[in-house]
């Protein structure tokens, strides 16, 4: 029987339902005609594999808009495959739950599917609307991490999830819910579909803005420099020079105000000094994100872990000179098997085209542009995902210890 000793509801709740009442505390096994297990044949048997059974697997899927429905998955299973596990078919408009590495990722499959061993199929009882489960499985991550249980990775048993208890309103109320949220994250879809174009467009046009190794011009030129003649073969070292940092997070004493520092993902804070006045081009050497570069305006300093670079004379524009740099393939450069780094030094023997400053600012200006809209569209991104989370706290009682 539904469990009801805790009037709850929600602080946001559509005009027709205001007078329906708190919301049920219930459990999976309420709501779930059944709960399927998933499982692996033996993957060096041919016959078991390549067949017309959809089989997805904790890596497949996401938490977010992108991943919301699964039709297709990377490997499939024959039927003499799915005889030979512990797979279950799920009916289409199942959910679908990863139970292990990691724990909490949700989907629905539109066609009927089966599961590795690292998830968990929940066929929803008629009077459970899908996405109204999909939805509030995804507020219960951390209770389903907390469900996990194992020594070497955590994993959450049939019987356990069995148990998690989530809160329901009737079937018309939990559509009503789901299908405002489904809209939202349509439109989050579209806007990162936008962005990937927008980011695909970009390296397209460096390709196009930018000679071929070996080449001398690119094959896209602006009409006013269509006859300007090859581009002048340099090494980098003899454009662009580097500067170390010797600045650590250990010796510093950050502040609120001040002169900004930057590490490998962005500014972590500020100090009363400044190694660089002028803008200047940063580079991650050492660690996570090695290769990575940005630019920064004047009067900032770096980590140790990034290096400065900056031209060598006023001839080379340090926008034109990022730009440049990012279109060459820096993953060759990159050495270490524990701690990767990448030196100055080694990328600096390239050669690269160097056109007229004229013709470096207008490559300049153009992919400066583009990195605005970049820019504007992930904000818009961005905004987009932290409303439908505010929302979606608000469309949903509080977290309460059920």
């Amino acid at each position: 029987m539904p469990e009801q000793k805790k009037a709850v509801v929600p602080r946001l709740r559509f005009p027709e339902f205001r007078d329906a009442g708190p919301w049920e505390i219930r459990t999976i096994e309420d709501v779930a005609e059944k709960i399927a297990q998933g499982g692996t044949p033996d993957t060096t048997v041919p016959e078991f594999w390549n067949g017309d059974i959809p089989w997805i697997t904790p890596a497949e899927m996401g938490d977010d808009a992108l991943h919301h429905y699964t039709k297709q998955t990377v490997r499939a299973l024959s039927t003499i495959g799915l005889q030979n596990s512990s797979a279950e078919i799920l009916p289409a408009y199942s959910v679908i739950v990863s139970s292990r590495a990691p724990i909490g990722y949700v989907t629905i499959n539109t066609v009927p599917m089966a599961t590795n061993q690292g998830c968990k199929g929940i066929v929803p009882k008629q009077q459970i609307y899908h996405e109204f489960l999909y939805y509030s499985l995804l507020r219960a991550k951390r209770q389903l991490n907390d469900l996990g249980a194992g020594a070497g990775f955590k994993e959450i048993s049939a019987s356990s999830l069995k148990k998690l208890k989530i809160l329901m309103p009737e079937r018309a109320e939990q559509q009503k819910i789901a299908d405002c949220l489904s809209s939202l994250d349509e439109l989050i879809e579209l806007q990162a579909k936008q962005l990937e174009a927008l980011q695909a467009h970009k390296k397209g046009l460096m390709q196009q803005l930018f000679p071929r190794e070996g080449e001398t011009t690119p094959r896209l030129r602006f009409p006013e420099f269509r006859d300007a003649g090859p581009w002048e073969v340099k090494r980098l070292s003899d454009i662009a020079r580097h500067e170390t940092s010797s600045l650590t997070l250990n010796t510093l004493v950050l502040t609120d105000s001040g002169y900004p520092i930057y590490g490998a993902n962005g500014c972590i804070g500020f100090i009363d000094s400044f190694e660089q006045e002028d803008k200047y081009i940063a580079m991650v050497k050492d660690g996570s994100g090695v290769g990575r570069l940005t630019i920064r305006e004047g009067k900032s300093s770096v980590l140790s872990t990034l290096t400065y670079i900056k031209p060598r004379e006023k001839s080379v524009l340090v926008t034109w000179l990022y730009y440049c740099l990012s279109a060459l393939d820096l993953s060759c450069f990159i050495k270490g098997s524990g701690i990767p780094h990448i030196y100055f030094s080694d990328v600096g023997a390239t050669k690269v085209g160097l056109p007229s400053l004229p013709e470096q600012q207008k490559i300049a200006d153009c992919l400066s542009s583009l990195d605005e809209l970049i820019e504007l569209q992930a904000k818009q991104l961005e905004a987009l995902q932290t409303h439908k989370k505010g929302l979606m706290q608000q469309l949903f009682p509080q977290e309460i210890d059920l």
